[in-house]
């Protein structure tokens, strides 16, 4: 199993390259813009996008808003690595949660898909996203039944650790939501790998 979270990966992603069990020219990415839905404009999302095909992916846009169940599960599975691109973690979590997404990635991760977070797309990969409550609130927040999330790892990502803006939501993050989870800062020239159960900590 190998996963990649980063914070921001347009400035990381080159780092997983060597990771690869073929080129990227011959790697196929599923890549999920569904979190920057609700911002315009989003050019991080485009920042990561074209990150990836300057290193040679073959790049194909899922979005969970208009693809779900048997659909995805087929798209997802034609891909090598699944990629899901920052904006709201909330939001994304609710697309994802509709779309079948969740037990859908759990399967094939589990079965050798490669998982690729950034930002949002990090923090999803952890236990839960009760945490994104303290940067989701007012107009962009949203209350949902459950905030469980791929449970591919056991730790939460808090992205953007190196920006001074985002030091108040660290801050708060651990403070608040730190008892019983293990919370971990990823600064945007950071990225961590876990292959086969090892975790490493990656610095550009």
């Amino acid at each position: 199993m190998l996963i990649y979270l980063t914070s921001t990966a347009a400035k990381t992603i080159n780092r997983l390259v060597p990771f690869l069990p073929k080129p990227a020219a011959e790697t196929r990415v599923a890549f999920i813009p569904t979190a920057s839905d609700i911002y315009d404009p989003h050019p991080w999302v485009e920042d990561d996008r074209t990150a990836l095909i300057r290193l040679g992916f073959r790049v194909e846009d899922v979005d969970l808003k208009t693809c779900h169940g048997e659909v995805l599960r087929k798209r997802l599975s034609e891909s090598d690595i699944i990629f899901v691109a920052g904006g709201n973690t909330s939001y994304l979590l609710e697309q994802a949660q509709l779309s079948g997404f969740i037990d859908i990635v759990r399967k094939l991760v589990r079965a050798g898909k490669i998982y690729v977070g950034s930002s949002a797309g990090s923090l999803l990969a952890g236990p839960d996203i009760e945490v994104d409550k303290i940067y989701e609130e007012g107009d962009s927040g949203k209350t949902l039944a459950s905030y469980e999330g791929l449970g591919l790892v056991d730790f939460v990502v808090l992205p953007h650790a190196d920006r001074p803006e985002y030091l108040p939501y660290l801050e708060r993050a651990e403070r608040d939501y730190g008892k019983g989870r293990t919370l971990v800062r990823l600064n945007d020239s950071q990225a961590i790998i876990i292959e086969d159960g090892e975790k490493k900590l990656l610095e550009v």
